[in-house]
């Protein structure tokens, strides 16, 4: 298992505010640590950053050598003043994680109005695309056809909130996509609040880089059908998740990670 990594993941990446689980950090290590292996390579992109939890997580695992591009309206918060304060807490997080933040790869504005060499033109084509940005089916849509143009042909879209009751067309978004390009993309694994996506012709190997992750092994792996294809669902037992979040709340933060061991 990654020691190290694990203790960022379960200890200092927990005091950014954020949204990203245990799990999902999990499988988003162990699908760029694979691809790294297999000699993978291309940009990192996140559109929806809040306030970079997922987004120090990736630069944290790929290092200084990775390009991340963050896209964020980063229009929360306010000040005295009634200014947002969302960028200005984003880079106060990475100083105190020790992650410098290059903010020519943050683009501060509305993805919709984004064409694909906005960021190829950065960062080159993506291996890693994480989908966080607007909920409506318009943004879902929006930002997939973004991710698609942009991505290498070994690229994965990570697409957050499908099948939260919350925010409906989200599913509906990722569904139409799946089955519009049913021959070209399909799903390899689901967890309770994001779905992984890959070409075709390389779901076979996210699959078992995921089936076979050490820092997986704790999860339940049940294989569930998703619009034709072969897609591994991570289980988190309501018993461990309630477990670790006692323990965080009680600061046990430290110690937490044994429950996912």
């Amino acid at each position: 298992m990654n020691a190290q990594l694990r203790k960022f993941i379960f200890n200092d990446l927990q005091t950014v505010e954020g949204y990203i689980d245990p799990p999902d950090a999990l499988v988003f290590l162990s699908l760029l640590q694979a691809q790294t292996k297999a000699g993978m390579g291309g940009g990192i992109a996140e559109i929806g950053v809040f306030y970079g939890r997922s987004y120090y997580l990736m630069k944290k695992i790929v290092g200084d050598a990775g390009r991340i591009l963050a896209i964020d309206l980063f229009d929360l918060g306010g000040d005295g003043a009634g200014a947002p304060t969302q960028y200005q807490r984003f880079l106060d997080y990475g100083r105190r994680l020790g992650l410098a933040v290059d903010e020519d790869l943050i683009i501060r504005g509305d993805s919709t109005g984004l064409r694909p060499s906005d960021i190829t033109d950065r960062i080159g084509r993506t291996r890693f695309f994480s989908i966080d940005g607007g909920h409506m089916l318009e943004h879902v849509v929006s930002d997939t056809a973004l991710a698609t143009d942009t991505l290498e042909a070994h690229g994965i879209i990570a697409f957050d909130d499908t099948f939260n009751p919350a925010w409906p067309e989200v599913t509906v978004g990722v569904a139409d996509f799946l089955r519009e390009r049913k021959d070209t993309f399909t799903a390899f694994c689901m967890t309770k609040y994001k779905t992984y996506v890959c070409r075709r012709d390389y779901h076979d190997f996210y699959y078992r880089a995921i089936s076979e992750a050490p820092d997986l092994a704790a999860f339940r792996h049940l294989d569930t059908q998703f619009l034709g294809s072969k897609t591994v669902r991570l289980h988190n037992p309501m018993g461990r998740r309630m477990v670790y979040e006692l323990m965080v709340h009680a600061g046990m933060r430290g110690l937490s990670e044994r429950v996912y061991r």
